[in-house]
């Protein structure tokens, strides 16, 4: 009689976006942890720091100042990318909806600028997250990147990567590919 063992190896439990949502309606997660689904996992966000809090208010502050009310700025709330991913980022500009996103979040088609204030998670941004965000075609990614004091734009997404990267200093100004009318300084967001 021939007891070969098999290996078996622990296999992860990928959660989609209904099961995650049904998880938050039963109150499994405490209200204050700060958690996101991406590619199927639930990961545990850093905790918002004073430096990154306050970059997220100035930039937000300054897009309230540059768009009229046909924009929609979401700030630190969801987005929905495919059926595995719904992160947080800290800013959005978003299509305006006829119900102001009361009965959907924002899908990657809405979004027209998607931004990340970075200094504990910048790895993680310029890496898991980008390679997220061009997969689900976001024309423009920034992030505030807070470690380097600098502000980097991501465009033209393409195979999972962005095939337009360039950094930019306190000194440069940038037009959204979508709102090619807006120019933003970069000094007034970081």
């Amino acid at each position: 009689m021939d007891k070969t063992m098999v290996a078996v190896f622990p296999q992860k439990h990928l959660t989609d976006i209904a099961e995650w949502h049904r998880m938050g309606e039963a109150g499994i997660f405490p209200p204050e942890t700060r958690m996101e689904l991406i590619e199927g996992e639930i990961l545990h966000m850093a905790p918002i720091g004073f430096n990154h809090a306050g970059h997220v208010t100035r930039l937000t502050r300054h897009f309230f100042r540059l768009l009229d009310d046909t924009i929609s700025i979401r700030s630190q709330n969801p987005i929905q990318l495919g059926d595995l991913s719904e992160p947080e980022p800290d800013l959005v500009l978003v299509k305006p909806d006829a119900d102001d996103y009361t009965t959907r979040h924002p899908e990657a088609t809405d979004v027209l600028l998607l931004v990340e204030v970075s200094d504990s998670t910048l790895r993680f941004d310029r890496t898991q997250k980008l390679r997220l965000y061009a997969t689900h075609g976001i024309t423009e990614y920034w992030i505030v990147n807070l470690i380097d004091n600098c502000l980097e734009v991501y465009r033209q997404p393409q195979d999972g990567d962005y095939l337009d990267k360039s950094v930019l200093t306190k000194a440069d100004s940038i037009n959204l590919v979508a709102l090619p009318e807006i120019q933003v300084s970069v000094a007034s967001i970081l």
